[in-house]
């Protein structure tokens, strides 16, 4: 992608150099380069993660825990301990007659010396319930002197994002330098005037002044919540801006050519021999994507579906049009597991045709691998599972029409990428021929997600599940009712069925000696997690009559994949397993699922883990199994699982509940990393985001570069290809 040519005012004052402050040495200027700071306009962007409000006091008695807040009051006692760690406790007490704990376990020796009790002090920092009541942990603070005045701040504080070797007041100093040389004039507009006078928006210029210098009369309670709008003008610049970059990797990708896929034979002959019939939704979706590999543009398409709702075939009948045009089709799953699963589906519906589906994965070595390789080169396999290995250097496809991938968002956009250019002999240059791409996930998409993480894809949902499938019965048990459960598991097992029981960690952690079973995270509190060796050892001996199998993620793969043909086989009834069998695992006579501290796990995992029963026509249960006492959102979870069996009603909650950040990870195109947008609670926006990004595509392209350069840059060059 070519440097746009900035604006007058922007090349001379945007794009000055940041050696041009006061301050900005190169020592400081390396270490802003290392964040992608490197001029005026990069700081101007640098927006406050957040506020500190030092503008009032708040009495200690009327403290609320994770609400941050600034008191005042004088010091009672001061004690520091060393038993496990350096550790200093300040006691602090006011007017409203309550006793605040100030911690810290890094100080030096003069800093101690300056707690004094009756000394007064102010603090700043977010309280946390204690071993004594509230504490506040390294609390921002300033000691008084008695006859000192009580002077408040009259505005916000911002709170930048930490830069490793520059301090929060020089960052803020420098932020400050460069704020006083914003140009005075409109030519930071990239806005149509027509937009920000509809929607009563700001000027670029008061925005980002009311951002980065809140006035006293600013809303404090909008500036907190993100909904001022001085933010909300940055927000639209924002989403249009990653808006438009998606569209434009898209656009140029459609500018090269793919082949053209309508031979229906091969489909014609599958349908046939499947044992089932198409849903509606999975005949509508197949429809699609039949269009697409009809034109001779590639195809870009997400199909996403609820656990089992047959996306597996779907992929097949696609892969069929492939072949049957003499052409190669490549489908790459994340983990061996799933790559396994989808493996022995495609060879039992496809080799009867005479189909060769190959397998390539990293345990693939020696003469297997070179065979496995020659015939990817001559094109004797015609269709080639596997997992990473696909992308490999040494991996050359004869003729690559079609590139699968399934859970689109445990790969990103990078290695997408990696495959489709295997259809080009490595690369891809302007008169290349690339191959469709068909991405799926069984993670359901919000609308919202999907609108501003895929605007470079088309999206199809499989909102039918296959008749016969009962909705699974989901209860929440408290960890104190485990015996019930083994009783639970032994009647089921009796009737011919099968169980699972997951647990979220491997081998057992200690936090104390002789407190086996607990780990300790960040922040001190104790989670209870049962680690699955102990629960086999357990539930083996508690179950004599059962044939007890276990399998986690340190397993070699042989041990692993046969534990998991044995299960599949009826030869295990109950298998112990950690979150390896999230995806791809599918035994239709398992009819019972516990999930071990369920509070610990996210919506999207428990409702993939519960997806594995309910696949056949048995009625089928889920078990959460939790350690209270549960948070409110561990609450909210577990309510929301008990409620619905709907994915995408689920993955709505699911962005509500934890934002897009972590729905999306940080492989995706940067939308986890958003300076200023929340895509929860700027949804609204993305309607109309949409459609000026379309108009300026057609109607200002200058602009639209101009916008992704300002607040991406060089993020996305690397899709121009």
């Amino acid at each position: 992608m070519l440097r746009a040519r900035p604006a007058p005012a922007l090349a001379a004052i945007g794009e000055t150099p940041l050696t041009a402050l006061p301050g900005c040495g190169p020592k400081v200027a390396e270490k802003l380069a290392s964040r992608g700071l490197f001029t005026l306009q990069d700081l101007w962007l640098q927006l406050p993660r957040q506020y500190e409000d030092r503008t009032k006091l708040t009495p200690v008695r009327l403290l609320q825990p994770g609400v941050a807040a600034q008191v005042e009051g004088r010091i009672e006692a001061v004690e520091r301990g060393f038993r496990y760690r350096p550790t200093m406790r300040v006691a602090i007490g006011d007017d409203s007659r309550a006793t605040l704990v100030l911690r810290f376990f890094h100080f030096r020796a003069a800093q101690a010396a300056q707690f004094r009790p009756g000394a007064r002090i102010r603090c700043y920092g977010t309280p946390r319930p204690g071993q004594n009541g509230l504490e506040i942990v390294h609390p921002s603070y300033r000691l008084l002197e008695d006859d000192e005045a009580e002077v408040l701040g009259t505005s916000l504080d911002p709170v930048y994002p930490a830069i490793e070797g520059i301090g929060p007041a020089a960052l803020r100093r420098l932020i400050g330098l460069a704020l006083d040389r914003l140009p005075g004039d409109d030519s930071l507009e990239l806005l149509p005037s027509g937009l920000r006078s509809a929607l009563q928006l700001p000027s670029m210029r008061e925005a980002l002044l009311t951002v980065h210098r809140p006035p006293a009369d600013a809303n404090v309670s909008a500036l907190l919540a993100g909904t001022h709008p001085a933010q909300r003008r940055l927000v639209i610049e924002e989403l249009l801006a990653h808006h438009l970059s998606l569209r434009r990797q898209r656009l140029a990708q459609q500018a090269h050519a793919a082949p053209v896929l309508r031979d229906t034979r091969l489909v014609d002959q599958l349908r046939a021999a499947l044992p089932f019939q198409l849903t509606r939704a999975q005949q509508r979706v197949f429809d699609e994507i039949h269009a697409d590999l009809q034109r001779p543009s590639p195809m870009l398409r997400l199909v996403q579906g609820d656990v089992g709702s047959g996306k597996t075939v779907v992929a097949a009948l696609a892969a069929m049009l492939a072949v049957a045009s003499g052409k190669q089709v490549a489908l790459m799953a994340p983990t061996e597991l799933l790559a396994e699963q989808h493996l022995g589906n495609l060879r039992g519906w496809l080799e009867p045709l005479g189909v060769r589906v190959a397998w390539l994965a990293g345990k693939v070595t020696g003469r297997a691998r070179a065979q496995v390789l020659a015939e990817v080169a001559s094109g004797a396999a015609q269709v080639v599972v596997g997992t990473h290995a696909l992308m490999q250097e040494g991996v050359v496809f004869c003729d690559l029409a079609l590139a699968i991938v399934d859970e689109q968002h445990r790969f990103g956009v990078h290695q997408r990428l990696a495959l489709r250019d295997k259809g080009a002999g490595g690369s891809v240059g302007a008169d290349s021929v690339v191959p469709h791409q068909l991405v799926m996930t069984a993670t359901p998409i919000p609308r919202t997600l999907a609108m501003a993480a895929y605007a470079d894809l088309d999206v199809s949902a499989i909102d039918e599940l296959p008749p016969g499938r009962t909705p699974v019965q989901t209860v929440a048990l408290g960890a104190e009712r485990r015996p019930e459960l083994v009783e639970r598991i032994r009647a089921a097992c009796a009737e011919g069925r099968q169980a699972y029981w997951v647990c979220t960690l491997i081998e057992e952690m200690e936090d104390e000696p002789g407190k086996p079973g607990a780990a300790k995270p960040t922040g001190g509190m104790r989670i209870e997690a049962q680690a699955a060796q102990t629960t086999f050892e357990s539930l083996s001996k508690q179950l004599p009559q059962l044939r007890v199998g276990l399998v986690h993620g340190r397993l070699k793969p042989a041990e692993k994949q046969a534990t998991m043909q044995a299960f599949k086989n009826g030869d295990i009834d109950l298998l112990v397993a950690t979150t390896v069998i999230e995806v791809g695992v599918d035994v239709p006579n398992a009819s019972l699922m516990i999930i071990e501290n369920a509070e610990r796990l996210g919506l999207a995992q428990l409702h993939q883990l519960r997806g594995r029963v309910g696949r056949g026509s048995a009625a089928s249960s889920c078990v959460l199994l939790y350690q209270p006492p549960l948070s409110q959102m561990a609450r909210e979870r577990l309510a929301t699982m008990r409620e619905t069996n709907d994915g995408f009603v689920i993955a709505e909650k699911d962005l509500e509940l934890r934002g897009p950040g972590e729905l999306l990870g940080t492989r995706q195109t940067g939308l986890a990393g958003f300076r200023l947008a929340d895509l929860g609670r700027d949804a609204d926006l993305l309607p109309q985001v949409q459609e000026i990004g379309e108009r300026l595509l057609t109607q200002a392209p200058a602009t639209a570069e101009r916008l992704v350069e300002r607040w991406i840059g060089s993020a996305t060059r690397y899709a121009s290809a």
